[in-house]
Protein backbone atom coordinates (compact mmCIF):
# COMPACT_ATOMS: atom_id res chain seq x y z
CA UNK A 1 0.00 0.00 0.00
CA UNK A 2 1.48 3.12 -1.47
CA UNK A 3 0.61 6.24 1.07
CA UNK A 4 0.62 10.00 -0.29
CA UNK A 5 3.16 12.12 2.23
CA UNK A 6 3.08 15.71 2.25
CA UNK A 7 5.78 17.83 4.30
CA UNK A 8 5.32 20.99 6.02
CA UNK A 9 9.03 21.93 6.35
CA UNK A 10 12.30 20.83 5.23
CA UNK A 11 13.44 17.64 7.57
CA UNK A 12 15.82 19.30 10.25
CA UNK A 13 18.83 17.40 11.05
CA UNK A 14 20.82 19.54 13.34
CA UNK A 15 21.07 19.19 17.37
CA UNK A 16 23.75 16.10 16.63
CA UNK A 17 26.38 15.54 19.28
CA UNK A 18 28.90 12.94 19.31
CA UNK A 19 30.27 11.13 22.27
CA UNK A 20 32.97 12.91 24.31
CA UNK A 21 36.14 11.03 22.92
CA UNK A 22 39.35 10.86 21.18
CA UNK A 23 39.82 10.29 17.61
CA UNK A 24 43.48 9.48 16.68
CA UNK A 25 43.75 6.03 19.11
CA UNK A 26 46.17 3.81 16.41
CA UNK A 27 47.37 1.11 16.76
CA UNK A 28 47.54 -0.66 20.13
CA UNK A 29 49.61 -3.83 20.75
CA UNK A 30 50.11 -4.35 24.24
CA UNK A 31 48.98 -2.55 27.35
CA UNK A 32 52.06 -0.81 27.59
CA UNK A 33 51.98 0.85 23.95
CA UNK A 34 48.02 2.04 25.16
CA UNK A 35 49.41 3.86 28.23
CA UNK A 36 51.96 5.75 26.00
CA UNK A 37 48.92 7.14 24.54
CA UNK A 38 48.75 8.87 27.80
CA UNK A 39 45.25 8.41 29.72
CA UNK A 40 45.42 11.64 30.73
CA UNK A 41 45.44 13.50 27.02
CA UNK A 42 42.91 11.76 26.28
CA UNK A 43 40.86 12.58 30.03
CA UNK A 44 41.59 16.32 28.70
CA UNK A 45 39.87 16.33 25.81
CA UNK A 46 36.88 14.46 27.12
CA UNK A 47 36.56 17.40 29.29
CA UNK A 48 36.22 19.71 26.40
CA UNK A 49 32.48 18.12 25.28
CA UNK A 50 29.58 18.28 27.36
CA UNK A 51 28.92 14.96 29.71
CA UNK A 52 25.98 14.66 28.09
CA UNK A 53 27.45 13.73 24.28
CA UNK A 54 28.75 10.08 25.89
CA UNK A 55 26.54 7.50 27.17
CA UNK A 56 28.82 6.56 30.47
CA UNK A 57 29.04 9.95 31.67
CA UNK A 58 25.85 11.11 33.82
CA UNK A 59 25.76 14.12 36.52
CA UNK A 60 29.22 14.38 36.19
CA UNK A 61 29.82 10.55 37.46
CA UNK A 62 32.09 8.30 35.51
CA UNK A 63 29.77 5.13 35.06
CA UNK A 64 33.09 2.82 32.92
CA UNK A 65 30.49 -0.12 31.70
CA UNK A 66 31.73 -1.33 28.60
CA UNK A 67 29.65 -4.12 26.56
CA UNK A 68 32.35 -6.46 24.47
CA UNK A 69 29.35 -8.52 23.04
CA UNK A 70 27.53 -5.64 21.78
CA UNK A 71 30.70 -3.80 20.71
CA UNK A 72 31.93 -6.96 18.56
CA UNK A 73 28.25 -7.07 16.89
CA UNK A 74 28.21 -3.28 15.65
CA UNK A 75 31.85 -3.89 14.53
CA UNK A 76 31.36 -6.88 12.67
CA UNK A 77 28.32 -4.95 10.77
CA UNK A 78 30.30 -1.87 10.29
CA UNK A 79 33.24 -3.31 8.44
CA UNK A 80 30.74 -5.39 6.64
CA UNK A 81 28.75 -1.57 5.57
CA UNK A 82 32.62 -0.18 4.56
CA UNK A 83 33.51 -3.07 2.34
CA UNK A 84 30.36 -2.46 0.58
CA UNK A 85 31.12 1.00 0.26
CA UNK A 86 34.47 0.36 -1.12
CA UNK A 87 33.12 -2.32 -3.36
CA UNK A 88 30.83 0.30 -4.78
CA UNK A 89 33.39 2.89 -4.78
CA UNK A 90 36.17 0.52 -6.57
CA UNK A 91 33.07 -0.62 -9.33
CA UNK A 92 32.84 2.53 -9.96
CA UNK A 93 36.72 2.95 -10.78
CA UNK A 94 36.35 0.30 -12.86
CA UNK A 95 33.30 1.97 -15.16
CA UNK A 96 35.48 5.19 -15.52
CA UNK A 97 38.48 3.70 -16.37
CA UNK A 98 36.72 1.71 -19.00
CA UNK A 99 35.20 5.22 -20.12
CA UNK A 100 38.40 6.60 -20.08
CA UNK A 101 39.95 4.34 -22.21
CA UNK A 102 37.06 4.89 -24.86
CA UNK A 103 36.83 8.60 -24.39
CA UNK A 104 40.92 8.82 -25.30
CA UNK A 105 40.47 7.89 -29.18
CA UNK A 106 37.26 9.58 -30.19
CA UNK A 107 35.96 12.17 -27.36
CA UNK A 108 36.70 16.28 -27.04
CA UNK A 109 39.59 16.43 -24.78
CA UNK A 110 37.73 18.92 -22.45
CA UNK A 111 35.49 15.61 -21.89
CA UNK A 112 38.46 13.44 -21.97
CA UNK A 113 40.51 15.70 -18.79
CA UNK A 114 36.93 15.58 -17.04
CA UNK A 115 37.03 12.02 -16.72
CA UNK A 116 39.97 11.80 -15.76
CA UNK A 117 39.24 14.59 -12.96
CA UNK A 118 36.82 12.35 -11.70
CA UNK A 119 38.74 9.24 -11.62
CA UNK A 120 41.62 11.24 -9.62
CA UNK A 121 38.78 11.89 -7.12
CA UNK A 122 37.69 7.78 -6.86
CA UNK A 123 40.67 7.04 -6.23
CA UNK A 124 41.36 9.44 -3.76
CA UNK A 125 38.60 8.40 -2.04
CA UNK A 126 39.23 4.91 -2.12
CA UNK A 127 42.60 5.17 -0.51
CA UNK A 128 40.90 7.73 2.44
CA UNK A 129 38.23 4.69 2.77
CA UNK A 130 41.15 1.78 3.25
CA UNK A 131 42.50 3.81 5.89
CA UNK A 132 39.17 4.22 7.41
CA UNK A 133 38.88 0.45 7.41
CA UNK A 134 42.31 0.31 8.96
CA UNK A 135 42.00 2.57 11.81
CA UNK A 136 38.39 0.58 12.63
CA UNK A 137 40.39 -2.37 12.63
CA UNK A 138 43.21 -1.10 15.05
CA UNK A 139 40.98 0.51 17.32
CA UNK A 140 39.01 -3.11 17.74
CA UNK A 141 42.05 -5.00 17.86
CA UNK A 142 43.09 -2.51 20.87
CA UNK A 143 39.45 -3.30 22.17
CA UNK A 144 40.29 -6.84 21.95
CA UNK A 145 43.42 -6.39 23.67
CA UNK A 146 42.18 -4.96 26.29
CA UNK A 147 39.08 -6.87 26.93
CA UNK A 148 41.53 -9.99 27.09
CA UNK A 149 43.84 -8.25 29.80
CA UNK A 150 41.06 -6.92 31.96
CA UNK A 151 39.51 -10.80 31.85
CA UNK A 152 42.88 -12.08 32.90
CA UNK A 153 43.33 -9.44 35.44
CA UNK A 154 39.79 -10.85 37.20
CA UNK A 155 40.23 -14.07 36.58
CA UNK A 156 43.44 -13.82 38.83
CA UNK A 157 41.86 -11.31 41.35
CA UNK A 158 39.12 -13.99 42.45
CA UNK A 159 42.03 -17.32 42.20
CA UNK A 160 43.52 -14.22 45.40
CA UNK A 161 40.28 -13.47 47.20
CA UNK A 162 39.66 -17.42 47.38
CA UNK A 163 43.61 -18.12 48.96
CA UNK A 164 44.77 -17.43 52.37
CA UNK A 165 45.34 -13.82 53.05
CA UNK A 166 48.33 -12.84 53.61
CA UNK A 167 50.34 -9.49 52.98
CA UNK A 168 51.60 -10.45 49.62
CA UNK A 169 48.00 -11.84 48.30
CA UNK A 170 46.06 -8.48 49.85
CA UNK A 171 49.37 -6.26 47.63
CA UNK A 172 48.64 -8.07 44.87
CA UNK A 173 44.81 -7.65 45.08
CA UNK A 174 45.13 -4.14 45.46
CA UNK A 175 46.85 -4.10 42.33
CA UNK A 176 44.55 -6.89 40.55
CA UNK A 177 41.91 -4.08 41.44
CA UNK A 178 44.02 -1.42 39.93
CA UNK A 179 44.69 -3.56 36.28
CA UNK A 180 40.96 -4.11 36.22
CA UNK A 181 39.91 -0.46 36.42
CA UNK A 182 42.53 0.75 34.10
CA UNK A 183 41.40 -1.75 31.39
CA UNK A 184 37.67 -1.19 32.13
CA UNK A 185 38.79 2.91 31.82
CA UNK A 186 40.64 2.11 28.79
CA UNK A 187 37.87 -0.07 27.30
CA UNK A 188 35.37 2.90 27.41
CA UNK A 189 37.72 5.10 25.61
CA UNK A 190 38.18 2.97 22.93
CA UNK A 191 34.39 2.82 22.67
CA UNK A 192 34.14 6.50 22.15
CA UNK A 193 36.82 6.59 19.64
CA UNK A 194 34.76 3.60 17.13
CA UNK A 195 31.24 5.63 17.67
CA UNK A 196 33.00 8.70 15.89
CA UNK A 197 33.68 6.02 12.49
CA UNK A 198 30.09 5.13 12.93
CA UNK A 199 28.92 7.32 10.33
CA UNK A 200 25.14 8.51 10.10
CA UNK A 201 21.94 7.55 9.79
CA UNK A 202 19.52 9.36 7.78
CA UNK A 203 15.89 8.32 8.59
CA UNK A 204 13.10 9.65 6.35
CA UNK A 205 9.24 9.29 7.56
CA UNK A 206 7.19 7.21 5.26
CA UNK A 207 3.80 7.25 6.79
CA UNK A 208 1.49 5.09 8.59
CA UNK A 209 -0.07 2.25 7.38
CA UNK A 210 -3.09 1.25 9.56
CA UNK A 211 -5.75 0.67 6.67
CA UNK A 212 -9.07 0.94 8.91
CA UNK A 213 -7.67 2.59 11.90
CA UNK A 214 -6.70 5.33 9.93
CA UNK A 215 -9.21 8.02 9.69
CA UNK A 216 -9.39 11.72 7.90
CA UNK A 217 -8.66 14.01 10.29
CA UNK A 218 -6.83 11.63 12.87
CA UNK A 219 -3.89 13.27 14.06
CA UNK A 220 -0.96 11.53 15.67
CA UNK A 221 2.42 12.05 17.50
CA UNK A 222 5.77 10.07 16.19
CA UNK A 223 8.63 10.25 18.46
CA UNK A 224 12.14 8.32 17.66
CA UNK A 225 14.98 8.74 20.25
CA UNK A 226 18.31 6.70 19.54
CA UNK A 227 20.28 7.21 23.01
CA UNK A 228 20.01 11.17 23.56
CA UNK A 229 19.16 11.70 20.18
CA UNK A 230 15.27 13.40 19.90
CA UNK A 231 13.19 13.30 16.81
CA UNK A 232 9.08 14.07 17.66
CA UNK A 233 7.10 14.89 14.38
CA UNK A 234 3.50 15.43 13.74
CA UNK A 235 1.08 14.80 11.47
CA UNK A 236 -2.53 14.44 9.69
CA UNK A 237 -4.67 12.23 8.10
CA UNK A 238 -6.31 14.21 5.36
CA UNK A 239 -9.81 13.53 3.51
CA UNK A 240 -8.05 11.75 0.55
CA UNK A 241 -6.28 9.72 2.72
CA UNK A 242 -2.79 11.32 2.40
CA UNK A 243 -0.87 11.94 5.08
CA UNK A 244 1.00 15.72 5.90
CA UNK A 245 3.89 15.67 7.97
CA UNK A 246 5.54 18.42 9.51
CA UNK A 247 9.35 16.72 9.27
CA UNK A 248 10.44 14.32 6.91
CA UNK A 249 14.06 13.40 7.53
CA UNK A 250 16.25 13.33 10.54
CA UNK A 251 20.23 12.47 10.98
CA UNK A 252 21.24 10.40 13.65
CA UNK A 253 24.99 9.62 14.89
CA UNK A 254 25.10 5.65 15.31
CA UNK A 255 25.52 4.56 18.92
CA UNK A 256 27.55 1.43 19.88
CA UNK A 257 25.06 0.28 22.75
CA UNK A 258 21.52 2.44 22.55
CA UNK A 259 18.73 1.26 20.02
CA UNK A 260 16.43 3.10 18.41
CA UNK A 261 12.95 3.85 20.39
CA UNK A 262 9.91 4.27 18.31
CA UNK A 263 6.85 5.85 20.33
CA UNK A 264 3.61 6.82 18.63
CA UNK A 265 0.61 8.14 19.99
CA UNK A 266 -2.76 9.97 18.72
CA UNK A 267 -3.48 13.54 19.70
CA UNK A 268 -7.50 13.77 20.51
CA UNK A 269 -8.13 17.81 21.66
CA UNK A 270 -6.17 18.08 24.64
CA UNK A 271 -5.36 14.16 25.64
CA UNK A 272 -3.21 12.01 24.25
CA UNK A 273 -3.68 8.07 23.45
CA UNK A 274 -0.82 5.96 23.61
CA UNK A 275 -0.62 3.70 20.37
CA UNK A 276 2.43 1.27 21.23
CA UNK A 277 6.06 1.96 21.75
CA UNK A 278 8.52 -0.49 20.34
CA UNK A 279 12.69 -0.55 20.13
CA UNK A 280 14.48 -1.25 17.27
CA UNK A 281 18.05 -1.77 16.83
CA UNK A 282 20.81 -0.68 14.48
CA UNK A 283 23.38 -3.59 13.60
CA UNK A 284 21.24 -4.18 10.42
CA UNK A 285 21.49 -0.58 8.95
CA UNK A 286 25.56 -0.52 8.10
CA UNK A 287 24.72 -1.01 4.59
CA UNK A 288 25.33 1.14 1.25
CA UNK A 289 21.19 0.47 0.44
CA UNK A 290 18.56 2.25 2.07
CA UNK A 291 16.67 0.11 4.33
CA UNK A 292 13.03 0.00 4.69
CA UNK A 293 11.47 0.03 8.10
CA UNK A 294 8.04 -1.19 8.72
CA UNK A 295 7.36 -1.78 12.69
CA UNK A 296 4.35 -2.88 14.08
CA UNK A 297 3.79 0.04 16.53
CA UNK A 298 0.24 -2.18 17.85
CA UNK A 299 0.22 -5.94 19.32
CA UNK A 300 -1.68 -6.61 16.47
CA UNK A 301 -0.10 -5.12 13.86
CA UNK A 302 -3.35 -2.80 13.20
CA UNK A 303 -1.20 0.50 12.65
CA UNK A 304 2.12 0.00 11.27
CA UNK A 305 5.15 2.55 11.15
CA UNK A 306 7.42 3.20 7.92
CA UNK A 307 10.31 4.40 7.95
CA UNK A 308 13.77 4.56 5.31
CA UNK A 309 17.00 4.69 6.95
CA UNK A 310 19.86 5.63 4.59
CA UNK A 311 23.62 4.66 6.40
CA UNK A 312 26.31 6.88 4.87
CA UNK A 313 30.10 6.80 5.68
CA UNK A 314 31.64 9.95 6.59
CA UNK A 315 34.62 9.46 4.83
CA UNK A 316 36.20 13.16 4.20
CA UNK A 317 35.54 14.34 0.90
CA UNK A 318 33.32 12.07 -0.51
CA UNK A 319 32.52 11.57 -4.04
CA UNK A 320 28.98 11.36 -5.03
CA UNK A 321 28.48 7.97 -7.72
CA UNK A 322 27.20 9.44 -10.89
CA UNK A 323 24.62 7.07 -11.44
CA UNK A 324 23.28 6.43 -8.18
CA UNK A 325 20.61 7.99 -6.34
CA UNK A 326 20.27 6.54 -2.68
CA UNK A 327 16.62 7.72 -2.28
CA UNK A 328 15.81 6.64 -5.90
Amino acid sequence: MSVKLTFVSPGDGGGISRSCSFTGFSTVQSRKLAKSLSRSSVRSRMSLKPPKAYNSLQKGALIWDPKPLQVKKIFEALKKGLNEYLEAHQAELDYLSGRHKDTKRNSRLAFYYDLDKQIRSVERYIRKLEFHISKVEELYEAYCIQCRLRDGATNMKQAFSLSPSTKASRESLVELYKNVQECTEDMCFIEGALEVHLGEFHVKMKGLVGFARLCPGDQYEVFVRLGRQKWRLKGKIETDDSQTWDEEEKVFIPNLHEKFEIKVTELRGLATILVGVVTCDSVNFFTTKPQAIIVDITELGTIKLRLEVLWKCRVENSPMLPHSNPWA
